[in-house]
């Protein structure tokens, strides 16, 4: 049986996105998210929230929009921010030079037993432990 695989936080700013340049990378999310083997964590739903309704963004949304959507995407295994998991991205940003932030989002599909990391903001193929990040707009 295939994996979970962890979604980034801009796979779901790209499912929200209203800007035509980004049609085709919205239209890939939503197929995304309309899978039954993805996870994500509290920090990712909190990322999504504060950028989806950041009064600047062309396209924001208003908060019950976006607070609906975190509640339907908790459908998915959700990974809590823990002492463990903030150890844990301390210890892989050391180890690989990740941002704290990327490094809490492994860490996090590590906890979850996720082996595909979905998102275009790391590199493509690279491996971290049983974890591989995918660029899913490749």
């Amino acid at each position: 049986m295939k994996g979970r695989r962890f979604v980034d936080t801009n796979i779901l700013l790209y499912s929200i996105s209203r800007d035509p340049g980004e049609a085709a990378k919205c239209d890939r999310a939503v197929a995304l998210l309309d899978a039954d083997d993805l996870a994500l964590s509290a920090q990712v739903l909190q990322e999504f929230y504060i950028q989806a309704t950041r009064a600047n963004r062309a396209d924001a949304l208003p908060h019950d929009i976006a607070a609906g959507l975190i509640h339907a995407w908790t459908r998915f295994p959700v990974q809590e921010v823990s002492l463990g998991i903030a150890t844990a991205a301390l210890e892989i940003r050391a180890a690989r030079g990740f941002s704290y932030w990327d490094s809490a989002i492994i860490a996090a599909a590590q906890a979850l037993g996720c082996h595909e990391l979905l998102s275009e903001d790391m590199s493509h193929g690279q491996q971290i432990d049983d974890v591989t990040i995918v660029n899913p707009f490749r």
